[in-house]
């Protein structure tokens, strides 16, 4: 069999476009940051402030694209065109009441989110500004959300790429002329995006509804709906373990000194930025591995995993042996102190380790999702968590530097990598593949 051969050619074909919009996403808070970055320090603060939270909260919510991609793929894979449109129909329902709910509840709390978070004076009015008008864009983002999935529920991943790409150039321009035209500062800013994420939003639902029919046509049961609430728990189960394995490292870095807060923030961005490469090609498993399963293609299935599996290890080696060769110049890229480059050294050197197991979980994750094994993936999660946690206030004791820190994250990374793997091969090996929400 060639090298890359019809197979990988396909996961590499969805994984382009999967890479661009993950990547699209993060433009919003950096076009953001770089026009309010203009205006001020304290309106730039606000808007960290307010950002972390609108991020959170749309990983909080990314179970309507995975959950959808899946059960959409999986009727789609068993010509089950009525069982797609019915997934796709649920998931608009469960994204526009998601967001109802969600609208006024962050309008309500936001001082009160912003406080806790540590904001103070000016910076927190005008994180408290932004997260008021941005929540009148909830309901659109958890559509977006949901309508995302539908399409890579039906191998269209170019759709929703160029529609966001679209989006974030109306956010630019819209946001230039409301910042620096009409002088609205962090009002202009949030308002900007809130219209940018409805336009996204309306067309992509306008595009669903004349390729795969109707989007809020009768309403779902209850029985209808709840298997994607169920994977939106046990998905929310696995950002919130991931999210706290994160903050508590930054955590215990911020009571060591500030060169190793400002070394760990180097790394950390480094981690998150690969990780994207990395998560890419994870994702077009959600839709390929779900299609073979419900046309009830299990070596086709199995044959999918092993490809996405070497692909993503291939991506994470090239990317090992990248930081490794570079480890002495990329943290210049980010500090001229001399101190915190040193110490982000050793460190950017363990977290191309990392990526090596990190290869094959995330892989591993996007194969777990496409065959609908939500609850494992939020019990992994909370286990992990539960193994590591107990570590760093071991480590706080021993007065542990930047890498052990990365060493003792490779080890809960390797973790992660050997359950989901040996987790996927036990699910395939089943006859038929357990039904695992």
């Amino acid at each position: 069999m060639a090298v890359v051969g019809d197979l990988d050619r396909r996961i590499l074909k969805l994984a382009g476009p999967a890479l661009g919009a993950l990547a699209v996403e993060p433009l919003y808070v950096a076009v953001d940051t770089a026009m309010i970055g203009r205006v001020g320090t304290s309106e730039l603060a606000g808007l960290a402030l307010a950002a972390a939270v609108m991020s959170l909260l749309a990983a909080g919510a990314n179970f309507l694209t995975y959950g959808t991609t899946q059960q959409v793929a999986r009727a789609a894979g068993a010509g089950d065109l009525t069982g797609a449109r019915r997934a796709a129909r649920t998931a608009g329902w469960v994204a526009m009441v998601a967001g109802i709910i969600a609208l006024p509840v962050v309008w309500a709390a936001r001082g009160v989110i912003v406080s806790l978070l540590g904001g103070s004076g000016g910076s927190a009015d005008h994180a408290a500004t932004y997260l008021g008008i941005s929540a009148l864009g909830l309901p659109a983002v958890m559509l977006m959300l949901s309508s995302q999935g539908v399409f890579r529920g039906h191998a269209d991943y170019r759709t929703p790429l160029w529609i966001l790409l679209g989006s974030n150039g109306a956010n630019a321009a819209i946001e230039w002329v409301l910042v620096f035209e009409l002088d609205l500062s962090v009002a202009g800013s949030a308002w900007s995006t809130v219209v940018a994420q409805w336009g996204a939003a309306v067309a992509l639902i306008w595009l669903q509804c004349r390729r795969y029919g109707s989007v809020f046509g009768s309403r779902p049961t209850a029985s209808e709906a709840a298997p994607l609430l169920t994977a939106g728990r046990h998905l929310l189960l696995r950002v919130t373990g991931l999210i706290v394995v994160f903050t508590g490292s930054t955590s215990l870095m911020a009571r060591r000194s500030e060169v190793d807060l400002a070394a760990h923030q180097i790394v950390m961005s480094l981690f998150l930025l690969l990780a994207l490469i990395l998560d890419a090609l994870a994702i077009p498993a959600q839709t390929l591995v779900a299609e073979s399963v419900g046309a009830d293609e299990r070596p086709a299935a199995r044959e999918l995993t092993r490809r996405t599996e070497r692909l993503s290890l291939v991506a994470g080696l090239a990317l090992a042996l990248g930081l490794v060769a570079t480890s002495g110049l990329l943290p210049h890229l980010f500090t001229s102190d001399i101190a915190v480059v040193d110490n982000a050294r050793e460190a950017v050197v363990i977290l191309g380790i990392m990526l090596i197991p990190g290869a094959i979980a995330f892989a591993g994750d996007g194969v777990l999702i496409g065959l609908g094994d939500y609850r494992f993936i939020g019990r992994l999660s909370f286990v992990t968590l539960l193994v590591v946690s107990p570590l760093y206030p071991v480590l706080a004791r021993a007065g542990a530097g930047l890498g052990t820190l990365w060493l003792s994250l490779t080890g809960w990374m390797v973790l992660r990598a050997v359950s989901v793997h040996l987790r996927h091969r036990h699910l395939l090996d089943s006859r038929p593949v357990p039904q695992t929400p």
